[in-house]
């Protein structure tokens, strides 16, 4: 089956459920289907270690009686079981509470043009050869050094996917995507002690991915970098994290100004539109319409057309990330966010990461996270880390056992310099974040 074959099925079972919403009765319904198949193979220690084929389908289904609501999920596509679906959304909907802000998104803002973002890529591979590729990539990391005692392995992984989108206001789309990776983790050991490390690449179009043995010597790289670790004592210093790392700190701000957690009062950037939360020089921005971007959608999870925006511009909040039921209980239009961010950026301040050593001078060089340490109310941020210690704007050697802590706001009002090193696979492009102070636990 070709993908506008897919496609069309696809769109074909959400015409069936809108349908049988009516006929059961319902005002309105939105129903969202997809189907993926994909191919995972990963190779350890120069040996196929798994082959895994994958075929999903999955449907939603969400009827209003009004301002009541009913959801159900299937991954059944079977006739019947699409009636049975709609008929368990239906029965949610009738005992629940009338909900003003519950419905579909505002007809106006859906999106009627969809256009062709260049997401549909497939990679003709089969088992035999994506395990030659992944055991390149694995061969390059294990003979780098011969402190590389073991290995877990090199993945390679190929997904296809089709979406269709449709709700009762008389939309309908869809459109296919792909996805294709490879990964390489691998450990060394320097006397009794053993350090893991990894590094990976994805992209939309395979031939864009990085050279599997690339991917494989910089896992070696980096695990080899974490041998021979100290503590440090507690201290207060700057805190550089590097760039596969800052995403983190930007997927804390947009919690923070997630409608739901606004209209909730549960963020410490409650009431902060307008307000400055970054230095002067600080952007931020989601692109949703970038041609082959990881994050890239024509509309949202509700159909609601999706834009370039800008979220923070000169270093203020622009507004919030609502869909359609937050903008409602805060007396605002949908952004176009239902299903997050999409293809998010922050402005460069134009150093390079060596330029970001030796500006830091000494500190801390955050290249690991550990745990949940984020408070979205208060804004308290304390995560166990791992990393280095640098001095004289040159790395001086690993540390490890550390916590960072600060507070979100703080640290974004903080932010001397983000670095040009933003090349990390990831839909949030980002380069390392150089931090004044925060707080470093150690012994």
């Amino acid at each position: 089956m070709t993908e506008s074959e897919q496609i069309a099925r696809l769109q074909g079972v959400v015409e069936d459920l809108l349908h049988e919403a009516r006929n059961q009765g319902a005002d309105a319904a939105e129903a969202g289907v997809s189907a993926q198949t994909g191919l995972s193979v990963t190779v350890r220690l120069g040996e196929t270690e798994t082959i895994e084929h994958t075929s999903d389908n999955g449907l939603g289904i969400t009827v209003y009686f009004g301002r009541r609501k009913g959801s159900a999920n299937t991954t059944d596509l079977r006739p019947e079981a699409i009636r049975e679906s709609v008929a368990a959304a239906c029965r949610i909907a009738r005992y629940t509470s009338e909900d003003p802000a519950a419905g579909l998104a505002d007809p106006d803002l859906l999106a009627r043009d969809v256009p062709d973002l260049d997401l549909y890529h497939p990679w003709q591979v089969d088992a035999e050869q994506a395990a030659a590729i992944a055991r390149e990539c694995e061969d390059a990391a294990r003979h780098a050094d011969p402190r590389i005692s073991n290995s877990e392995g090199a993945t390679l992984y190929t997904q296809r996917s089709s979406f269709v989108y449709g709700n009762s206001h008389g939309f309908i789309g869809g459109y296919p995507t792909t996805r294709h990776s490879l990964s390489c983790a691998v450990i060394a050991q320097q006397g009794d002690e053993m350090q893991r490390d990894y590094w990976y690449d994805s992209s939309r179009v395979p031939s864009e991915l990085a050279d599997p043995a690339e991917i494989g010597r910089r896992a070696a790289e980096r695990t080899l970098a974490r041998l021979d670790g100290r503590h440090l004592s507690t201290r207060e210093c700057p805190v550089l994290f590097r760039a596969d790392i800052a995403p983190s700190l930007l997927r804390s701000l947009f919690g923070a100004i997630r409608g739901h957690a606004v209209y909730r009062k549960s963020t410490f950037l409650l009431d902060q539109i307008g307000e400055q939360i970054f230095p002067e020089w600080v952007g931020v921005t989601e692109n949703p319409l970038q041609p082959r971007g990881p994050a890239s959608a024509p509309f949202d999870n509700e159909g609601v057309a999706t834009r370039y925006r800008e979220l923070i511009s000169g270093g203020v909040l622009q507004g919030y990330l609502l869909d359609s039921y937050a903008a409602r209980k805060l007396g605002m239009q949908s952004t176009a966010s239902a299903g997050g961010v999409r293809n998010a950026r922050i402005t460069s301040s134009g150093e390079s990461f060596a330029d970001l050593l030796s500006k830091m001078d000494r500190g801390v060089l955050v290249t690991e996270l550990m745990g949940q340490g984020s408070n979205m109310v208060t804004g308290d941020y304390s995560r166990g880390a791992a990393g280095f210690w640098v001095e004289n704007g040159e790395i001086q050697y690993p540390i490890e056992e550390i916590t960072v802590a600060g507070n979100l706001r703080d640290m974004y009002h903080q932010l001397l310099a983000v670095g040009t090193d933003d090349d990390i696979p990831s839909s949030i492009k980002t380069g390392s974040w150089l931090i004044e102070r925060m707080t470093v636990g150690g012994n």
